[in-house]
């Protein structure tokens, strides 16, 4: 992990190289990012159903088709790629289990972008969700604090719940995924 500043100056609140207006941050908070490891495990078995049967399915078109002795080398090359991304799928799958969680401190904007950071201490972030709260309320208010980034796939982490509204009436559920 590696560190960034978080600074809010003249109405800006910075965090690296990224400005996001105090205006458009719409929620400040701290949450534990958990990996996807359920996630990660029903689609390596997905990869390896579709992958076998479709192996298996060639393998059957190349032995019926075989006129000729070059068969043999269609069998290998189908069942070399299997084993390949097979071995691919199981580290994948791996890369997600291991994987920790991490404390994080997240900033939604009114847009779709999300800024997170992470500290050693849980109570740093907290304190620093106060100070953010503090300079949205009173943006004249000015400071930087240095904290730490992570760099993460975050295609296998949870965000947080997934609210799916469509039409205007009864929008009452949310999916925790």
């Amino acid at each position: 992990m590696s560190g960034v500043d978080v600074r809010v100056s003249k109405r800006l609140l910075w965090v690296g190289g990224a400005c996001y207006p105090l205006r458009n941050i719409a929620r400040v908070y701290t949450f534990t990012l958990q990996p996807r490891r359920k996630d990660a495990v029903v689609r390596c078995l997905k990869r390896f159903a579709f992958t076998l049967l479709t192996a298996i399915g060639l393998s059957l078109i190349a032995a019926m088709s075989r006129f000729d002795s070059d068969g043999e080398g269609y069998l290998d090359l189908i069942w070399f790629f299997t084993v390949a991304f097979l071995v691919y799928a199981v580290g994948d799958m791996i890369s997600v289990l291991v994987a920790k969680s991490h404390f994080v401190l997240a900033v939604e904007t009114s847009g779709p972008s999300t800024a997170l950071v992470t500290a050693q201490n849980p109570a740093h972030l907290h304190e620093l969700v106060r100070s953010l709260a503090d300079a949205i309320e009173n943006p004249e208010r000015e400071f930087t604090v240095h904290v730490q980034t992570l760099a993460i796939n975050p295609s296998n982490y949870y965000f947080g719940d997934n609210v799916n509204m469509y039409g205007g009436n009864g929008n009452t559920g949310v999916s925790n995924s």
